[in-house]
């Protein structure tokens, strides 16, 4: 698609966004659509879009494998630091992905304005984490593409496609929430092997990822309360019908509170009993 073809609608220019396969190409237009809806400079969709693909656009590296062929190195040497940096890069860049997706597959849903403000953040901040994670990587002398990555997080949203409230509890309420879990440890460890370059990287992702499970909270909850469903009970029986696996203790439950996902959402989902 020419890259010089005017920015239709939020909707087309998330959607093509979507579609590029250069990740430069992709994450600048990504930034520059939430920026341009931000400032109330487009619409929100026109006949002439360009819809939601069924898939991202994707370089011709990483190699996809499935998770159970992502090696797992330690953090006290570079090779495994920028095993775990790529991995982070390949969820960012899965991330942006599909806040875009949210906003170019549903944005004929009855939601108010302010549902695609936050998701054009959210959109607008995991390409900015991708280009950090990124510029790390090539700072210790690797890129994006060395190392094989897997294919599981598009899964979720093909998976939940034709349903808005599925969605929000399958990618903010699962996927993005276990980044609040995960994140604190790894990034004491970076910081541990002397790695503060990556620590700091670390440290955006995580306050970041705090106000987009609360903008996915925010919203799933809107949804429910408009259907007059508990939110709770809700969300496990969307989880369970749409997500292969079960959520992993630990739990960061702090954060999750904060950010308005209670322990009465997932506990009785974890595949472990509490100690």
């Amino acid at each position: 698609m020419s890259g010089d073809q005017p920015v239709l609608s939020l909707r087309d220019g998330a959607a093509r966004a979507i579609i590029a396969d250069d990740l430069d190409v992709k994450t600048a237009l990504a930034q520059d659509v939430a920026t341009r809806w931000h400032a109330r400079r487009l619409s929100l969709r026109s006949p002439l879009d360009t819809l939601a693909p069924l898939r991202p656009g994707r370089p011709a590296r990483p190699e996809l494998v499935s998770p159970t062929q992502v090696k797992r190195r330690s953090l006290h040497s570079t090779h495994g630091r920028i095993a775990l940096l790529h991995a982070i890069a390949h969820i960012e860049l899965n991330a942006t992905d599909l806040a875009l997706d949210i906003v170019a597959r549903f944005a004929a849903a009855p939601m108010p304005q302010s549902f695609f403000d936050g998701w054009m953040q959210v959109a607008f901040e995991e390409a900015k984490h991708f280009n950090m994670v990124r510029e790390r990587l090539r700072a210790l002398g690797a890129d994006y593409g060395d190392v094989p990555a897997h294919d599981g997080l598009w899964q979720a949203a093909h998976d939940t496609r034709n349903d808005l409230t599925a969605r929000l509890a399958v990618v903010p309420l699962i996927l993005e929430a276990r980044g609040l879990d995960v994140t604190p440890s790894l990034r004491a460890k970076m910081r541990e092997a002397g790695d503060e370059d990556s620590a700091a990287v670390l440290d955006v992702i995580y306050e970041d990822e705090k106000k987009h499970v609360a903008i996915g909270a925010k919203w799933f909850r809107f949804l429910c309360a408009r259907e007059g469903k508990d939110a709770a009970q809700t969300f496990r029986l969307l989880v369970r019908a749409n997500f292969r696996g079960a959520p992993k203790p630990p739990f960061n439950d702090l954060a999750r509170a904060a950010a308005g996902l209670t322990p009465t959402f997932y506990r009785a989902l974890s595949s472990q009993n509490m100690s």
